[in-house]
C-alpha cells in the first residue's frame, strides 16, 4: 500500500470507519475487523481495490428521505492486520488509534489457533476484549 493511500485511508476511518471486535459466528470469540459505512459507492469501491473486504448495501426504510447507503467490510484477520499496521501511523481519532494499536500487540498472545482455551487462556482472551471495549 502506498503512503498516500495509507493516509488517505486512515483518515476515511477517522471519519467514517470503525475499528470494532466482532463475532462471524455465535458461539466463536470475537475477532477485529474494520468496516466503513458511506452513501458513497464509488468511494467504497475505491477501498476495496486497496484492501479487499466487501461491500453490503444497507436496507433503506425511506428511499423518499435517505440516500442509500453501504458498508465496505473487512473481517480476514491476514487482511485486517495488513491494514491496521498501514493505516495505524495515520489515524488521528485518539479511540481508533489506540484500538489499532491494542489489537496489534495483543490480538495474537491472546487468541489460541484451534480455539481451545485453557481457563488461564480464556481469561485472557476476555480481558483483551473488556480493555479493547474499554478504549
Amino acid at each position: 500500500m502506498e503512503i498516500s493511500e495509507a493516509a488517505y485511508l486512515a483518515g476515511i476511518i477517522d471519519g467514517e470507519g470503525t475499528i470494532t471486535l466482532t463475532r462471524m459466528h455465535e458461539k466463536e470469540h470475537r475477532r477485529p475487523s474494520i468496516t466503513i459505512a458511506s452513501t458513497d459507492f464509488e468511494l467504497l469501491e475505491y477501498i476495496q481495490t486497496v484492501t479487499g473486504g466487501h461491500i453490503f448495501n444497507k436496507k433503506n426504510y425511506k428511499p423518499d428521505k435517505f440516500k442509500d447507503s453501504y458498508i465496505h467490510s473487512i473481517k480476514i484477520k491476514i487482511d485486517v492486520f495488513y491494514i491496521l499496521k498501514e493505516v495505524s501511523p495515520y489515524l488521528r481519532i485518539t479511540k481508533k488509534k489506540k484500538r489499532a494499536e491494542w489489537i496489534l500487540k495483543q490480538y495474537e498472545e491472546v487468541t489460541v489457533r484451534n480455539g481451545k482455551y485453557t481457563k488461564e487462556k480464556l481469561l485472557k482472551k476476555m480481558e483483551f476484549e473488556t480493555h479493547f471495549f474499554e478504549l
